[in-house]
Formats: structure tokens, C-alpha cells, sequence
């Protein structure tokens, strides 16, 4: 948001990724109320409300002469609610002092777009939001919400953090504040992290899979059992496994030249992650492997199956590189 429209009457924050939409809202209504203590903080659903709720709600009332009104899904306005609120931030822009503040919250996308472009053109100020969809974007983010916090993190415990939770930024950041809160670490290590997400399958997973690359099957077999004991379904546990297997056949395929890194799909830490695993590996052992992993999920999914038992065969064969024993 430009420096000249932070105080700008009527304010529109568009798309981006939906958790860090959220969260601006949520500060530019707290910065309104601290610039008008007396003002109350209403809320409209623009997908039910209407150009009377909308003129009421900006309107001097009995409890205050201004409020902070904070209207949702901004998309869904009809074109009474949108005339009603292209008029209020032409009169608000004239006299801002004395106005309701009201800071719009748009989804993203083209629905909606249009009024957007209209109340921007009548004198609001809108919000860009970032969008973290590439994994780059996702670790900046992660790196960011420590440094507010004046605290650092390894880069790989970052990337760790990234490659489980990066499609979901709410829970990102909560981790991210509760490993701040928990630990006095700095920088926060790769061991602490996975150490505070073992609760997570996924990741439960991933280091069961690190343990058995390692060759250190008795641990793998023993951090799978006492997962599943604290209640991970083996589906996820294998899930995970595969992923890591999946990875590293990527990662071969990147290095023999049959796919390029692009082709890959692959967060390029993972990848670079997974070359360093490749030791050892056939694309025979990885097949092997794979197939393997794929009958021990057969087995979760089968009454009368025994998970435990594929799961520990899955390990086995993991540690000795897919070769048969």
C-alpha cells in the first residue's frame, strides 16, 4: 500500500494468499481502531447485506459518530451495495477526518474485479497482498516471521518447515511462533524442528524415511512403532515414505539426465536434499522399493492386513537400498 493512501478512508485488500489477506485485515482494522478510539468495529457480509446495512453501518449512531466497518467478501456486493459504497468513498475521500473508516476484504480472482477497479477509482486505496504459491516466497515468509521476532532460524530447518507445511501458511506461521515461544535456540536447528513436529505423520515420515536412507533401520523401526502407537495411521506413515521415495527417484532421474530439474516439480532444497541420498541406489532397488511401499498400503487398507509388519519390511528394504537381503 502506498505511503499517501495509509489514510485513506475506504481501503480494498485484494487476493494474495488467503491466510496473509486475513491477517491484513485484521491489522488495518486494529490500526483504524487505534487512530479512532471512540469508534465502534462492525461487520457486513457483502454476500447478504445491502446498500440500507451498508449506509446505516458507516452512518453516526447512538454509541459513536464513526465506526470501522469491515466488509466481507467484497465479490459477492450487488450493485445497489456497490453504488451505496462507490457513493460513501467519494464523500469520504472529500472529508476523511470525520468518515467511517471501512476496509474491504476481496478473495481474489476476476469475480469482483470490476468493483474493485470502480471503488479504486473513486478514491480507495487498495491492499496487494503477497501470494505465496513458490516455495521461494514460502521460505521468505518463514525466514521473515522470525526476524520480527528478532530471531533466526537455519536455513534447512526453514526449507524442513517449508516442504511440510508450505501449502498451509496459518499453520506455518503458528509454528513458526510457537518454536519462537518454546525454545531459546539461535538460530532454531533442524533437529529442533523435527524434534517439535513429530506430532505431524508427514513429518513423522519424512524421518522415519531419513533414518532408513541412513541405513539405520532399528531406529527407523522403533520411531515408526512409537508413532503409530501414539496414534499415526500407518496410511500416513507410508504416504510420507513414498513421498521420499518418489523424491529420490526424481532426483535420479534429474541426474541421469531423463527429466530436467524443471520437469521435476520439486522444490529445488528437496531435490538438491534428495541427490545427496542417491548413493548406493539402482533404479532397480528404487522400483523395488516403491512397490514395496505400495503392497504394505494394500495391507492397511485390507481387513486382515498386517500394516506393522509391511511397514517394517517397507524399512527394511529401504536400508538396504531396495536390494533383497
Amino acid at each position: 500500500m502506498a505511503k499517501s493512501a495509509a489514510n485513506a478512508p475506504v481501503k480494498v485488500v485484494a487476493g494474495g494468499d488467503s491466510y496473509l489477506n486475513d491477517m491484513r485485515v485484521k491489522e488495518l482494522c486494529a490500526q483504524a481502531l487505534k487512530r479512532r478510539p471512540d469508534a465502534e468495529l462492525l461487520e457486513l457480509d457483502a454476500t447478504s447485506a445491502d446498500q440500507y446495512a451498508f449506509d446505516e453501518a458507516v452512518s453516526p449512531s447512538l454509541l459513536s459518530d464513526t465506526a470501522v466497518v469491515k466488509v466481507l467478501n467484497l465479490h459477492n456486493a450487488d450493485e445497489k451495495l456497490v453504488e451505496a459504497m462507490i457513493a460513501y468513498t467519494k464523500q469520504a475521500c472529500a472529508d476523511p477526518a470525520d468518515s467511517s473508516i471501512v476496509i474491504c476484504q476481496h478473495e481474489g480472482g476476476v469475480k469482483g474485479k470490476k468493483i474493485i477497479d470502480q471503488l479504486v477509482r473513486a478514491g480507495a486505496a487498495k491492499v496487494e497482498v503477497a501470494d505465496l504459491k513458490k516455495p521461494d516466497a514460502q521460505l521468505n515468509f518463514v525466514l521473515g516471521e522470525f526476524e520480527k521476532r528478532s530471531r533466526r532460524i537455519d536455513p534447512m530447518a526453514a526449507q524442513q518447515l517449508v516442504s511440510v507445511l508450505g501449502g498451509k501458511t496459518g499453520e506455518l506461521a503458528a509454528m513458526c511462533e510457537q518454536l519462537c515461544f518454546d525454545f531459546d535456540d539461535d538460530p532454531i536447528g533442524l533437529d529442533r524442528v523435527n524434534q517439535y513436529m513429530t506430532a505431524n505423520p508427514q513429518v513423522t515420515g519424512f524421518a522415519v524415511a531419513d533414518k532408513a536412507m541412513e541405513g539405520r533401520t532399528a531406529e527407523a523401526i522403533v520411531m515408526m512403532r512409537s508413532a503409530v502407537e501414539q496414534g499415526t495411521d500407518p496410511i500416513a506413515l507410508i504416504g510420507a515414505l513414498a513421498m521420499k521415495l518418489r523424491t529420490v527417484a526424481k532426483a535420479s532421474a534429474v541426474k541421469s539426465g531423463t527429466i530436467s530439474q524443471a520437469e521435476a516439480k520439486t522444490n529445488p532444497w528437496v531435490l538438491k536434499n534428495a541427490m545427496r541420498q542417491l548413493g548406493g541406489w539402482t533404479s532397480q532397488g528404487l522400483g523395488r522399493s516403491i512397490q514395496t511401499l505400495a503392497w504394505a498400503d494394500e495391507q492397511s487398507k485390507t481387513n486382515g492386513g498386517d500394516p506393522m509388519y509391511a511397514l517394517e519390511r517397507s524399512i527394511e528394504l529401504i536400508a538396504h537400498k531396495g536390494r533383497m537381503s
